[in-house]
């Protein structure tokens, strides 16, 4: 359904082009973190917030995994730390005592490939080579848990090409989704491995699959579907976590018949962009044409799109939201309505406006994907920021 840009959304846009340059960047003003000077101040407090909120033992939400770690590691190495800042330090001590010898990061065998996949796109933003034998040996393990030709599902089935498991990866051997996916796609993506490489291009089968794009998507829970978004799995008929489009209840793990009309939305849209923009494919592809229509027709900043208004997984979607548009390496987007929009701008002031007074940021209307956790959500802000300001 078409969307008109909301109030909300038009004067969060206002004031950000009141607080940004024209040109884009991130406003400057300078805060020390770690004794390290930081040019943003609403950066700076972010970083802040997560120095101050680290565990004892070097971790971030470090009972789920290394992967809360690697990111709040992520935004202090982006945001100006060095290695030598204490936080940064004990958080990659904590990440490396989690490393298992097949090369992967997890604990208790848990969400293997969500963990090992933020992870290695952390290790791979660090400066030096003093991680290269990690990395290399983490991209092996990953690439292991993909499900390919010769694979079998858990209960024994044998997957092929033409098989809706085919080319993805889920939390860890089970089911596999987008959004894990997505985070091995960009795990690979930013540790080196070409578009061209084998594993890539099966990610992009499955990640084709999970589009509702009858042209482009054979499977048949997108037959008669061309919005261009992009749903949670295909994998078993198809699933969103925000259900059918007649009722919008149910989750991802609901059986609904191969006729559902399965909810395509925000973070799930953006990225299966990102990850068809990492797999090679560029704007005159009908795959990418579509999934930007589909971003043009839904813009807004108040909610994650495509679901009715709800604001579950917000800051993932802010995350998601900035990392496809720097993938994109575009400043403006034009909406169905002819608005154009600065994302840099609006995506800042939106934070801005989020942030509290600890410096932190927390989803206080859902607490879907541990979203009420002022540390996870906390770092995906950051992140996001600093992809704005590059």
């Amino acid at each position: 359904m078409v969307r008109k840009l909301g109030k909300w959304c038009l004067a969060m846009a206002l004031a950000a082009a009141t607080i940004l340059p024209a040109a884009g960047g991130l406003n400057a003003a300078t805060l020390k973190v770690d004794g390290v000077a930081v040019k943003n101040e609403v950066l700076a407090r972010g970083l802040g917030y997560l120095v101050k909120h680290q565990e004892p033992n070097g971790s971030w939400l470090g009972e789920v995994g290394p992967a809360v770690t690697a990111l709040a590691v992520k935004a202090l190495v982006q945001g100006g730390l060095p290695m030598s800042s204490p936080a940064v330090a004990r958080g990659m001590k904590f990440i490396e005592s989690t490393r298992e010898p097949d090369g992967g990061f997890y604990v208790h065998n848990l969400l293997q490939n969500y963990n090992t996949s933020i992870v290695l796109s952390t290790l791979a933003a660090l400066p030096g080579d003093t991680y290269k034998g990690q990395i290399k040996a983490a991209q092996k393990y990953l690439i292991s848990l993909q499900y390919k030709t010769g694979s079998k599902t858990p209960k024994g089935q044998a997957i092929t090409k033409d098989s809706s498991w085919y080319g993805g990866v889920g939390y860890s051997t089970g089911r596999p989704d987008l959004s894990n996916t997505g985070f091995f796609i960009q795990a690979l993506h930013d540790s080196g491995i070409p578009a061209s490489n084998p594993a890539m291009k099966r990610a992009l089968v499955f990640v084709t699959h999970c589009q509702a794009n009858s042209e482009t998507n054979p499977l048949p829970w997108a037959k008669g579907r061309n919005g261009g978004g992009f749903i949670y799995t295909p994998a078993n008929g198809g699933g969103s976590d925000f259900g059918d489009h007649d009722t919008l209840k149910g989750a991802s793990h609901a059986k609904g018949s191969l006729n559902s009309e399965w909810t395509a939305y925000g973070t799930m849209t953006y990225t299966g962009l990102k990850s068809m923009v990492y797999a090679g494919l560029t704007a005159k592809d009908p795959r990418v044409k579509a999934a930007m229509m589909w971003i043009r027709d839904h813009w807004t900043l108040h909610a994650n799109p495509g679901t009715g208004g709800s604001r579950m997984g917000l800051f993932y979607y802010y995350l998601m939201f900035a990392r496809t548009f720097k993938a994109l390496k575009v400043n403006t987007i034009k909406d169905v309505n002819g608005i154009n929009h600065h994302w840099k701008h609006e995506l800042y002031a939106t934070l801005k406006s989020l942030q509290r007074k600890d410096g932190s940021w927390k989803n206080i209307w859902a607490n879907r994907w541990l979203e009420s956790n002022p540390d996870l959500v906390t770092a995906y802000s950051c992140i996001a920021l600093e992809a704005a300001g590059k």
